[in-house]
């Protein structure tokens, strides 16, 4: 039986799958508020500046900061409110010496004012409430004491303080977020330039393996992978194009395998990756293309036998059977690779938690393990508790919240431990 080849850890893997990765996706034109989760094909640059006129952070009263200067509580300074600045609408208002207009928060002030004294640090010098707090349109003018001096610039915000005038708000690869779609919209940006969505081919082989609706007899099983690497395809930004089972007949595989690559970004088959005498997946990938077949075997486990490959700038995985096996390993790899077809050269942080190990794991020096883990609140905190079962048992992962990553050169981990977990 011929033996694994290649076997190389995970980082050194990935590497070698992106260096054959050629090709970013074109771009389409879409409505910026579908936008999330969508990748930038294009840096962004500023229409405008944000804000584009001065605007008030407080209820409060626009002034010219000099006339504040040595106001207390004990010797307040009395200014003239002139006038008001309504919500919406420019700021007609001018301030002369000893003037002030009220302004409310967010509100634009004044071009004679250069910064805004908080409601809460005035009163007014007939006594009663401030006509601000109680939303009466009171007769101008009236008279008000400062109690606390204001600096220049105090309570306002300035012309792009938040965004300058031409400057990239974000770069091409950026994968955009809520707050990042806030933003475009903000300055009126409603239509956005991104990546196409990968589209993602996925095959399941094997004589054993039926439809999830259909009743299994004795030797057969569901098809399990090509849904839960659908659902991370879908999470990764990418659209999965399920094409079913294929028995196992090299030809019928040979042909579905290359049909399925030609109308797709990337090709994913399950099963078949073991050194087997049935398993034919590494010459069906081999007869796809160049480069072909880069790494059979990954210093992992679950999922050693992980297939490796790039047919013409394609990325192209053969995955365990194994369910568990397969999820971790397209999470390794599958995931990746969908982000790099999107031009995106990091990839974005996901969900990390650390938490205390509940009890020893054990592990191999010369591999990365990664054992799944329920998370529990402890009177210690957060508790990584390992959900131990063999990678043919998808309720592994099922009953998990998260995977315990242990490095490549470390023989285990005790309890007690400080743990990254990785959430799902």
């Amino acid at each position: 039986m011929p033996e694994f080849f290649n076997v190389l850890p995970p980082d050194e893997a990935r590497e070698l799958l992106f260096r054959h990765i050629t090709a970013v996706l074109p771009a389409e034109t879409i409505a910026t508020q579908q936008a999330n989760g969508r990748v930038l094909a294009t840096a962004v640059t500023a229409p405008h500046a944000l804000p584009q006129f001065r605007r008030s952070t407080m209820d409060g009263y626009a002034v010219r900061a000099a006339d504040t200067y040595g106001a207390s509580e004990s010797l307040p300074a009395f200014l003239q409110v002139v006038g008001e600045v309504p919500m919406g609408q420019p700021a007609a208002v001018a301030l002369g010496v000893g003037q002030a207009a009220m302004v409310h928060t967010g509100g634009m002030i004044p071009e004679t004012a250069d910064a805004v004294v908080q409601i809460e640090q005035t009163q007014t010098v007939s006594g009663g409430q401030s006509p601000i707090s109680t939303l009466q349109s009171p007769p101008f003018p009236f008279e008000i004491e400062v109690l606390r001096a204001v600096a220049v610039g105090q309570n306002v915000l300035q012309v792009g303080e938040d965004v300058r005038l031409g400057a990239e708000i974000l770069p091409a690869g950026h994968s955009l977020r809520p707050q990042d779609v806030g933003g475009l919209l903000a300055l009126g940006l409603t239509a956005v330039s991104v990546v196409r969505r990968p589209r993602v081919g996925i095959l399941a082989t094997g004589d054993e393996v039926i439809m999830p609706e259909e009743t299994a007899v004795p030797g057969q099983i569901r098809d399990i992978n090509s849904y839960t690497v659908a659902g991370l395809v879908e999470l990764a930004g990418g659209v999965p194009v399920r094409g079913g089972i294929i028995p196992d007949n090299f030809d019928a595989l040979a042909t579905a395998a290359a049909n399925l690559l030609a109308e797709t970004d990337m090709l994913v088959m399950s099963a078949g990756s073991s050194v087997s005498v049935r398993d034919m997946t590494v010459q069906v990938i081999d007869g796809l293309g160049a480069p072909g077949v880069l790494l059979h075997g990954v210093a992992t486990r679950p999922g050693k036998p992980t297939i490796v490959a790039a047919v013409g700038g394609k990325p192209v995985l053969g995955l365990p059977g194994n369910p568990v096996s397969a999820m971790i390993q397209f999470d390794m790899f599958g995931v990746p690779a969908i982000y790099r077809l999107q031009g995106v050269q990091t990839m974005p942080r996901r969900g990390l938690v650390w938490a205390r190990l509940g009890q020893n794991i054990a592990s191999e020096s010369g591999r990365e393990d990664y054992v799944p883990a329920r998370l529990q609140d402890s009177a210690d905190g957060l508790l990584a508790m390992p959900v131990f079962g063999k990678s043919n048992l998808i309720y592994t992962l099922v009953n998990a919240d998260g995977l315990i990553k242990i490095p490549l050169n470390k023989g285990g981990l005790l309890a007690g431990e400080w743990v990254e977990v990785r959430l799902f």
